[in-house]
């Protein structure tokens, strides 16, 4: 047999498959001997039927009349070897991913020999016997539709009673290897778009639905696992544990993305229960409570974590009612949110209350003093039954407990720079969140009723949420407040309208746009109307929500007020703020403007200091980049950051180990306070209305210096640099020695060109009197220079960068790894022949950094005042600054 199998034949015809195949009908015990055999001839046929699928439809018809298909079953059930079992695996996987013919598919999945393979007993010990049986379930998924499920699936009475395809993969649904897991939900994914109502009926029913509360079980472990990484990395901050975090994160973002992609199925049941188990696992018992201060200590994960994963889950999954019940959370103490003990996922609570799941108009007509007693908030579509105990809403109408609302922005307010930024991430994520208009009164009805005891009608969750939460953009504001207007006037008499309409808030703008805004559409005036109470409470509960919308903006300009938040940070709220105020000042009052100012005047000052710091010579440019940077961040439709960031400690380097006098801590003090004042300058501009310019209002350079130190030097701007000829004007002779026990004789200048300097070490030509060679130069600002005390003849002076290093964010970041020693500033010891030549050189050092910094604060004169007459929005030129810094050699850093 041996020599008949290796004879000479054509690989690739009909007669080689016949031979194969009558060679595998002979084997009646699969050994040792023939083991090699078998997996050779499972393998040429999988080959030859894939080949004939493209080119002679004569080989399947072959496969099919010798039943090579229950040929292969039989091979397994006479085989002992793990080999055999593998190779068949791989056998049937590549013919059902490689056919095309639907015939021929149709014909694999028929006659029960694949759901004989599937629920096989295989021995799962072998790891690559796992991965081959797991390939095999994902390929026979890639090819199911309507009709060949049906082949699949086992049935009684028109009921799905089996589904073995769908049954074993998710029995290895939360297998220790990611790849197994993430076969297995792709698997998954291709049940549920399958879109079969029977398969769909099945995979939600007990006990299949399971599955999904399982899911949520073990991401709910993995969010436990992620707050414990992110505690020790603040303990011990270093690559291996960022690189740990990354990887979690990673998974559970994998994770939120395939609850996104199952819901995107349309299995209505399955959303439901995805739904409870989210809020019953996770939101409700872990992650809302964490977000109150005092309750950090008794929860298993940590605040920061959880605005983290509450900014993930309503940016990734988007499911809507999962959305308006955490927003609704947010008005209210979490003990407002408790759980009925008997309470069952996707199924029916039990005992009194109002359930909204169907709606009808009689609901209308239950009093108040129901409602206070005991309110049930159910979904619809939903099955999330929420109990409000009426001793928690008492507390909470009271104002004797804190709301999750009030926790946020108290973060906002008063936490510190990561608390900060999570909390605006969860505001943006609600901002950006996409709602639905609903035909029956949902959620946010009930957050309503609490407060007012009254029942409103139909309502756009959306604008309607935001505006309840304090983040409604102003113009959609406006449509509300008109049309709120409206409908009071025609209650009231004119002398009434005079009393009390001039008290709303910018009524005469108002106003002003009231015919142009009421007239889109006549849907928004009923949405609004107060036809179910009256005119006054009407009026008096849209200034309540006027008057907790104005919180946010509080919150927001007091966080502009604060100095220890960082710029990075600031911006973001800053994003935010532009979201809610895109059109004018309506909503800022006296007093915002105020504190504004007053944190505006505050940073002025401190960027006049900076004119004459340690990095005054590039200020401007500086301030010109981070500009257009801020502008950029303001202005775009999302925030810069992701919420992933909140879990990273910040890269910043340590002041502490850094000397006091570094360049490196002015620079990046200098950094942040830029960013600052242009962030101010600019939330200035566009609460009053004003267009951002792309470019500050700042001076041009002037065109001729106004001291001729450079021309008379004949100083080429663009060249200086090593090599370069100067004419040595004032020079004084000097010594330095940049290597022990060499010591050169320089003449040494200082020389200012607008707002860059130099101090220049220059080599005297011997053929040419008064002129030299530059050998090395310095920055001039921040030489801080010295004359010994000891020795009169000796000056010291600092070598900062020529260049700025803070301005490229990623250079910043990775700032962090670097050691100490390397953020150190050179210094230079310059000795002079008599103790006038080092006065002369030290005057010369200060005079020209006082004509660089006078220049310097010319040009930034126009900056500092916002109430000038300049067109901002004209003001579009690019400043050109000329900078001709070079980078000292590596010997002046010793």
């Amino acid at each position: 047999m041996w020599f008949s199998f290796w004879r000479s034949r054509d690989r690739f015809s009909l007669d080689e498959l016949r031979y194969l195949t009558d060679q595998l009908m002979k084997v009646q015990v699969v050994n040792a001997v023939n083991k090699d055999f078998v997996i050779e001839a499972l393998r040429s046929i999988a080959e030859l039927i894939t080949y004939g699928d493209q080119h002679d439809s004569a080989f399947f018809e072959y496969f099919m009349e010798k039943q090579v298909m229950g040929e292969f079953v039989r091979v397994l059930k006479i085989s002992r070897t793990i080999t055999i079992s593998v190779q068949l695996l791989q056998t049937i996987s590549i013919m059902i991913q490689n056919l095309k013919s639907e015939h021929a598919i149709y014909y694999m999945f028929s006659n029960e020999h694949i759901n004989y393979l599937i629920t096989y007993s295989f021995d799962f010990r072998y790891e690559e016997l796992l991965s081959y049986y797991i390939s095999f379930l994902r390929a026979i998924s890639g090819k199911l539709n309507r009709n060949t499920i049906s082949l699949l699936v086992k049935t009684q009475n028109d009921q799905i009673v089996a589904f073995p395809l769908y049954d074993e993969a998710i029995r290895f649904a939360f297998h220790e290897e990611n790849m197994v897991r993430t076969a297995i939900r792709a698997l998954t994914l291709n049940v549920y778009h399958v879109g079969d109502e029977c398969v769909n009926d099945y995979v939600s029913s007990d006990p299949h639905a399971d599955y999904f509360l399982n899911l949520v079980k073990f991401f709910q472990e993995q969010c436990i696992s992620l707050n414990t990484l992110v505690l020790d990395a603040s303990k011990n901050s270093g690559p291996v544990s960022t690189s740990t975090i990354f990887s979690a994160v990673d998974e559970i973002e994998d994770n939120l993305y395939y609850f996104s992609d199952v819901i995107s199925a349309g299995i209505p049941d399955v959303g439901r229960i995805l739904t409870d188990s989210i809020l019953k696992l996770l939101i409700f018992p872990l992650l809302l409570p964490s977000l109150r201060r005092e309750d950090v200590d008794g929860t298993k994960i940590g605040p920061m974590t959880s605005l983290y994963l509450l900014c993930s889950i309503l940016r990734i999954v988007k499911i809507k009612d999962l959305a308006n019940l955490v927003a609704a959370a947010l008005f209210f103490p979490i003990e407002a949110f408790m759980l009925r003990s008997e309470a069952k996922l996707n199924g029916h609570m039990p005992g009194t209350g109002i359930s909204h799941e169907n709606h009808s108009p009689d609901n209308d007509k239950l009093s108040p003093e129901v409602v206070s007693r005991s309110l049930r908030v159910t979904v619809p579509n939903s099955s999330s039954d929420i109990n409000l105990q009426d001793d928690v809403i008492r507390h909470n109408i009271n104002g004797s407990k804190t709301a999750l609302r009030e926790a946020l922005l108290s973060y906002v307010t008063s936490g510190n720079d990561v608390q900060v930024l999570g909390s605006l991430s969860v505001l943006a994520t609600f901002l950006q969140t996409k709602g639905c208009t609903y035909d029956s009164s949902i959620v946010l009805d009930y957050c309503l009723q609490l407060f007012s005891h009254q029942f409103l009608g139909a309502v756009e969750l959306e604008e309607t949420m935001l505006d309840a939460i304090g983040i409604l953009p102003q113009r959609k504001q406006h449509k509300k407040l008109l049309l709120v207007l409206q409908s009071a006037l025609k209650e009231v008499s004119p002398l009434s309208s005079i009393l009390w309409l001039p008290q709303v808030p910018q009524f005469a703008e108002y106003v002003a746009c009231k015919q142009a805004l009421v007239g889109e559409g006549s849907g928004e005036e009923q949405l609004f109307s107060s036809e179910s109470s009256s005119m006054k409470d009407g009026v008096s509960n849209e200034l309540d929500c006027y008057l907790q919308k104005l919180k946010v903006l509080d919150a927001l300009v007091s966080l502009f007020c604060r100095s220890n938040i960082s710029a990075e940070t600031l911006w973001d709220g800053g994003w935010l703020l532009r979201q809610l105020l895109p059109y004018s000042e309506a909503e800022f009052n006296s007093h915002h403007l105020k504190l504004l100012k007053e944190s505006y005047k505050n940073c002025s000052s401190g960027l006049h200091a900076e004119a004459r710091g340690t990095w005054s010579d590039v200020l401007i440019t500086v301030l010109c980049d981070e500009w257009k940077n801020c502008k950029r961040a303001i202005e775009a439709s999302s925030p810069r950051k992701e919420p992933k960031c909140l879990l990273f400690p910040s890269q910043k380097c340590s002041s502490e180990a850094i000397p006091g006098e570094s360049s490196f801590v002015a620079g990046d003090r200098m950094w942040e306070l830029v960013k600052v004042f242009v962030l101010l300058h600019q939330v200035q501009i566009f609460s009053t209305g004003g267009a951002l310019p792309d470019q500050p209002p700042v001076h041009p350079p002037l065109d001729v210096p106004e001291k001729p130190q450079a021309n008379t030097a004949d100083l080429d701007v663009f060249g200086l640099k090593p090599g370069a000829e100067l004419k040595l004007v004032d020079a004084v002779p000097c010594r330095i020695s940049f290597e022990r026990g060499k010591e050169r004789h320089l003449c040494f200048v200082a020389i200012s060109v607008g707002t860059s300097g130099w101090i220049v070490l220059a080599e005297e030509l011997p053929l040419k009197k008064h002129y030299g060679v530059v050998r090395v130069t310095a920055p001039l600002v921040g030489c801080n220079p010295r004359i010994d005390d000891k020795h009169s003849r000796w000056l010291h002076l600092r070598v900062r960068p020529s260049t700025f290093p803070f301005v490229d964010t990623t250079k910043r970041a990775a700032q962090g790894k670097l050691k100490t020693n390397a953020l150190v500033d050179g210094r230079w010891t310059l000795a002079f022949r008599d103790e006038d030549s080092c006065k002369s050189a030290m005057s010369m050092i200060v005079e020209e950094i006082n004509l660089l910094c006078n220049e310097v604060e010319r040009r930034l004169k126009p900056l500092f005042d916002l109430g000038m007459s300049v067109d901002l929005s004209n003001h579009n030129k690019s400043l050109q600054v000329s900078s001709s810094r070079t980078s000292p050699s590596n010997s002046l850093l010793f």
